[in-house]
């Protein structure tokens, strides 16, 4: 198992930028699938960004292409997400989340960290 904590929500102006962190332990994060999920009240959870680990290889959602990045650095064993051009739309709880790379679904998840933005 591994255990995720994150840190570096917090409020911000539309059209500001946030960069959220995700700190593993427990298990090196080289081998594993680590990405970002949001939800807001009422809404089911959203993909948000994916790091397959392998080739630097990278997915994101639709909503949010172009103003986010994902990152990791697996010799300190975290995840990071770069949040630009923030639309009020992007508020909710930003949750990492980690896999086995051949485990087919994310079973190992953070207690979530919330960004708010406000036109």
């Amino acid at each position: 198992q591994v255990q995720l904590v994150e840190s570096g929500g917090g409020l911000v102006q539309a059209g500001g930028s946030l960069r959220l962190s995700c700190a593993a332990s427990g298990r090196a994060i080289r081998n594993y699938v680590v990405a970002w999920f949001r939800q807001s009240p009422g809404k089911e959870r959203e993909f948000v960004a994916l790091s397959y680990g392998v080739g630097d290889s990278t997915s994101y959602g639709d909503s949010v292409k172009g103003r986010f990045t994902i990152s990791r650095d697996n010799a300190e064993n975290m995840v990071y997400l770069q949040m630009n051009n923030l639309k009020v739309d992007d508020t909710a709880e930003y949750y990492c989340a980690a896999r086995d790379m051949f485990r087919p679904t994310f079973d190992n998840w953070g207690q979530g960290t919330q960004v708010t933005v406000y036109s």
